[in-house]
Formats: C-alpha cells, sequence, structure tokens
C-alpha cells in the first residue's frame, strides 16, 4: 500500500516531518477515533430515535403506519445514497467542512420539523435534513479513522461506530423522556441544537489521516467492478432491511401489548446497548477466527434473531430479542468498514464506503414503508417479524462463498 504524507504542516494535519509509521496507531490517531464515537453517538442517535416519534406524530396528522414510516424511510435512503459523496468529499477535502455542512443540515431539518403542519412537509424537513446530517459526518469520519490506523484498525473502527449503539441508548430514551414532558415538537427543537452544536465541535477536532486517501477515479471504480464487492452490495442491501424494522415499529409494538412510552422506547436503546458490545467485543474474535467469518456469522444470528420477536409474548422475551438482535447487528456495522479495508486497501475508503451503502438506501427506503403495509393489511407484527428475519438470512446466504482474500492492489494503475 502506497502511504504518503501531507506537506501542510496546519493544524488540520499530522506533520509531515514525523516518520509516518510513528503518526499511525498514535495518540491523536486515537483522538479520531473518539471523535468518530461522538458523530456517530449524535447522528444516529437523532436518526434511530424516530421509534420514540412514530406513534406521536401518526396520531397528530391521523396518518398510516406505511405513510409516518416513510419519514425515516426517505432519511435512511438520503444519507446511505449521498455517502458515496460525502465520502469523496472526504478524502478530498479533509472531514472538516464536511462534518460542518452535516452539523448544519441535521440542525436546521430538525427545528424545521419542529414546525411542519403537514406529514409530507416532514419527509422534507426532516429527511433532507438528517439525512444530510448523518451522511455528511458518519462516513467521512469513518474515513478518518481507517486511515489514521494499521494495527489497531479494527478495534478503533469497532470503538468509533460503538458510538451508534450508545447513542441510540441514551438518545431514544431520553427523546420519549422529552416528548412525555413538552411534547414531539418543541422534543426535535432541542434535539436539533445540541445535535449540531456537538457535530460543530467534533469538525473543529477531525483531522485528516497521514495516509493520503485520495485515489484515482479508476481504483473506486475497479472495487465496485468486482463480484465479491457485488456480494457484500446485496447481502449490505437485504440485511438492512432487518436492522431497520425494530428501530421503527418495534417501539410500537410494544407499546401495544402493555409497555409504557418511555420502556417502548427503552427497547430501541437495549439494541444501542447490546450493539456497543458486539462492537468492543470485535478485536479479539475477529483475530481468533478472521474478519470475513465473524461478519458472515453476525449476518446469520441478526436473521435468526427475530424468530424471538415473532414468539414474544412479554416484554421480558422482547428486551431478550434486543439484545441478541442488538449485538450481530452491533458486530455487522463495526467490522463493515474493516471488511472492505480487508478486501480494497484504505485507499478511496470513503468513496468505496458510501459506494456499499447506497445497497442500505433501497432497503431502508422500501423496507419500512413494506413493514408497514404488511402489519396494516395482516393486522400483526408476526409477519413483518418473519419478513425482517429472512431479508437477513439471505444476505448471509449471498456471503457464503466469500473468502478473505483480497482482490485488488494498494496501488491501483493509473
Amino acid at each position: 500500500m502506497e502511504l504518503t504524507s501531507r506537506e501542510d504542516h496546519s493544524l488540520d494535519e499530522p506533520v509531515s516531518a514525523h516518520p509516518l509509521e510513528a503518526q499511525l496507531d498514535s495518540s491523536r490517531a486515537w483522538l479520531m477515533a473518539a471523535t468518530a464515537f461522538v458523530v456517530c453517538l449524535v447522528a444516529f442517535g437523532v436518526a434511530y430515535s424516530f421509534g420514540a416519534f412514530f406513534k406521536p406524530m401518526a396520531a397528530g396528522f391521523g396518518s398510516s403506519r406505511a405513510s409516518t414510516s416513510a419519514v425515516f424511510a426517505i432519511t435512511a435512503c438520503l444519507y446511505n445514497l449521498l455517502g458515496v459523496v460525502s465520502g469523496y468529499l472526504g478524502d478530498r477535502y479533509g472531514p472538516r467542512p464536511i462534518l460542518l455542512i452535516g452539523a448544519a443540515a441535521m440542525g436546521a431539518g430538525l427545528v424545521a420539523t419542529a414546525c411542519i403542519h403537514q406529514l409530507w412537509t416532514g419527509y422534507l424537513t426532516y429527511g433532507i435534513g438528517v439525512g444530510i446530517g448523518v451522511a455528511f459526518t458518519y462516513i467521512p469520519m469513518l474515513a478518518v479513522v481507517g486511515g489514521w490506523f494499521h494495527r489497531y484498525r479494527t478495534a478503533a473502527l469497532g470503538i468509533a461506530v460503538s458510538g451508534i449503539g450508545a447513542g441510540t441508548l441514551i438518545v431514544a430514551p431520553t427523546a420519549a423522556a422529552l416528548i412525555a414532558r413538552v411534547g414531539w415538537r418543541e422534543s426535535y427543537v432541542i434535539l436539533g441544537l445540541v445535535a449540531a452544536l456537538l457535530l460543530i465541535i467534533c469538525a473543529f477536532v477531525a483531522a485528516p489521516p497521514p495516509v493520503h486517501l485520495v485515489q484515482g477515479k479508476f481504483y473506486v471504480t475497479s472495487a465496485l467492478r468486482t463480484s465479491k464487492f457485488f456480494l457484500l452490495y446485496i447481502s449490505s442491501m437485504l440485511s438492512s432491511i432487518a436492522i431497520y424494522v425494530p428501530l421503527v415499529f418495534l417501539p410500537a409494538y410494544a407499546h401495544g401489548h402493555g409497555a409504557s412510552e418511555v420502556s417502548a422506547a427503552a427497547l430501541v436503546g437495549l439494541i444501542g446497548a447490546a450493539s456497543i458490545a458486539g462492537r468492543l467485543g470485535l478485536g479479539t474474535f475477529a483475530a481468533r477466527f478472521g474478519i470475513i467469518p465473524l461478519y458472515k456469522a453476525c449476518t446469520l444470528i441478526l436473521g435468526l434473531s427475530f424468530s424471538l420477536w415473532a414468539v414474544s409474548s412479554s416484554y421480558g422475551w422482547l428486551v431478550i430479542f434486543a439484545l441478541v438482535m442488538g449485538s450481530s447487528y452491533g458486530g455487522m456495522i463495526a467490522l463493515s468498514p474493516a471488511v472492505v479495508a480487508e478486501l480494497f486497501g484504505v485507499q478511496g475508503l470513503g468513496a468505496t464506503l458510501g459506494a456499499l451503502y447506497t445497497g442500505s438506501a433501497i432497503s431502508s427506503l422500501t423496507g419500512p414503508p413494506i413493514t408497514g403495509l404488511i402489519i396494516d393489511y395482516s393486522g400483526s407484527y408476526l409477519w413483518a417479524a418473519v419478513f425482517a428475519g429472512s431479508t437477513a438470512v439471505a444476505g448471509f446466504l449471498i456471503l457464503i462463498p466469500m473468502t478473505a482474500h483480497h482482490v485488488l492492489s494498494s496501488s491501483p494503475a493509473t
């Protein structure tokens, strides 16, 4: 792999006089991992708290489950689709300006959503605002972490994306408590202001890695043309449906079966808590079993976990489902960037990751509305759980032929 350091000696970049090896896996590198943790906490904490807003928004606008879930579906579609753009821009211009755009978009989108009077306008305010906010923070920071590490890359990425779980654990129950106290509109204003402030702080801490991530168009195109990328893409698209379904529908299901609003939203928090354990425990397991086999195992467990939701008869069963589903989902999300780096290298990592996540844009746009239609027409969540679990199992089956051998050289042809 060709490693190049930058000549600019500004505070935003590593000092080129230092040997590159001394900068990789350094204390500053771990600061970038910590910054990425906070970015993921804020961005996905806001996005994945939508389940707490789902019922009061549906009631306020008199809308169906399918039309209300479309707010989240559009949001997730946009942040997955725009990841290829933000990843490329982050590789090329560094993380700071891209994160600032994301912070402004998320804050403005949430505040604007607090003022809507028709649900369809939320497709624009929340969908575009939060969609851009997540896309322009998550992918660029993962690429930054990937470039700052070599020996401890998998562990560092695991710590970074564990922020997603922490955000889910903290923000979803907090949002539910806020809604109960001040209403969903005022809660969006509070979330918007706090999220924008924290992301702005992270933007000024984030620094480009010593590994120059920009490569020509040829490299990323070459990665996309491989059969391994195609398998990974289809698998990710299918398994993402299973991830989105409980984040949108699990709180409403639990509340309909006797749980309080806060307890129902806490299930999403439990998914986040379990995902932290799944992410942080990856280093040891990846070293023993390998990144690719571990990623396959997480995908399979994710699909099978929905059998627990399908047979649930009490809140306790839903807690067990949340813990199993969350740990497997957390492992998948944490391993995904490491899998891409393992197969294709870190050059152009942001753009390649962004291209991979466009598959999740398709699943996020179709999965929640389809699930909502299944529930609306069947009157039961059973088939929704079967549908979600089956997509993840299919994603696992597609991955079976994949091996851990590199498919591209680290110095692509020009």
